[in-house]
């Protein structure tokens, strides 16, 4: 299989859900939600890319680096590259459902495992569709992380206590979930979380706890303050709220304020190899990973991820010869040339 044949086969299933455009930038797409837009007008799913796009890679070819180590460890996770897949469920009402949810949850799943990735699974308005994400964790003896919507405590810690039965890896809770329209239209009440919410789902489980929707200094303070095992840069994919910033323009702060008490990972826009190296050098940790794996697995199936996850590794590898990157696990911010320096 190769990447042509992967994007013509996912965009015939995937339409008219997603074109699977040549740059997936959210301007097909700018307002459908439910389907795989940003919301409103989609400028915080176009801010992603945007702020992303601001960054050059400084070339760097007078160096020792010939075989650079993409691997990293995380949470006590062993990856063959920082990319992670993200959580994402909604087949029926984003994507068309032309895969049902427990067949594009194993999909993703035994993908990433494959690639020596691990997938994030999502929560919804239908209950099925978490549980078809952790009968999938199980399937792969537990080799996955749970991400769950920002409920009642009560009903998180229920999904917890499932992960936890299910063996996943790690739980998390997307608080940037809290205003998805989705949830809304099908009854489902998610909202904000304060602090001693928090605290009181990081104490519930010996589990690794991830919080995932960070936009902010303060917030990424808030949450490790509230014992979260990681935290994780992200606007949700620009589809709970237009006109945020893209992640890779507070990324770098959050980081260094942060970034030495947990891992700081992060998601939005990352379409390539070069993206997760940028994302690397502006502080994460790793990378999560959704719309590329959307084509993988519409395309693909389990194979289709692996491909995906495989090239961008290939061009995250080709990235850091290119720059004097050695490890994944260490890439300085010097090797960023900021787009605005030169208009």
């Amino acid at each position: 299989m190769d990447m042509k044949t992967l994007r013509d086969q996912a965009r015939t299933k995937l339409k008219p859900f997603c074109r699977v455009c040549p740059v997936c930038d959210g301007s097909s797409c700018a307002g459908e939600v439910p389907g795989m837009g940003g919301l409103g007008t989609g400028s915080a799913f176009k801010a992603n890319l945007e702020a992303l796009a601001a960054y050059r890679l400084n070339m760097r070819t007078i160096h020792a680096v010939i075989e650079p180590d993409t691997k990293v460890s995380i949470l006590g996770l062993e990856l063959a590259a920082p990319i992670i897949g993200a959580p994402i469920t909604g087949n029926v009402y984003n994507m068309g459902g032309a895969l049902s949810e427990q067949v594009w949850a194993e999909t993703v799943v035994k993908g990433c495992r494959d690639a020596g990735s691990i997938a994030g699974i999502g929560d919804g308005a239908d209950p099925g569709m978490y549980i078809s994400g952790l009968n999938s964790i199980s399937d792969n003896e537990g080799w996955g992380i749970a991400f769950i919507k920002p409920r009642d405590n009560e009903e998180i810690i229920k999904r917890i206590q499932a992960a936890e039965e299910a063996g996943a890896r790690a739980v998390g809770v997307d608080v940037d979930g809290a205003g998805l329209s989705t949830m809304a239209l099908k009854g489902q009440p998610v909202g904000p979380k304060t602090p001693a919410e928090l605290k009181t789902l990081v104490n519930c489980t010996k589990l690794p706890f991830i919080v995932k929707g960070i936009m902010t200094v303060e917030e990424a303070e808030l949450a490790v303050e509230a014992g979260a095992a990681a935290i994780v840069v992200s606007n949700h994919g620009g589809r709970v709220l237009d006109y945020t910033p893209g992640t890779a323009e507070v990324l770098p702060e959050i980081a260094k304020r942060v970034g030495k008490s947990v891992p700081v990972l992060a998601d939005g826009g990352v379409r390539s190899g070069t993206d997760v190296l940028k994302m690397l050098a502006l502080g994460a940790s790793a990378v999560l990973v959704g719309r590329p794996l959307v084509t993988g697995a519409y395309g693909g199936g389990p194979e289709g991820v692996k491909l995906v996850l495989d090239m961008m590794t290939n061009e995250l590898r080709q990235a850091m010869i290119l720059t004097g990157c050695a490890s994944a696990a260490k890439v300085p911010q010097g090797i960023l040339f900021k787009k605005n320096n030169y208009g």
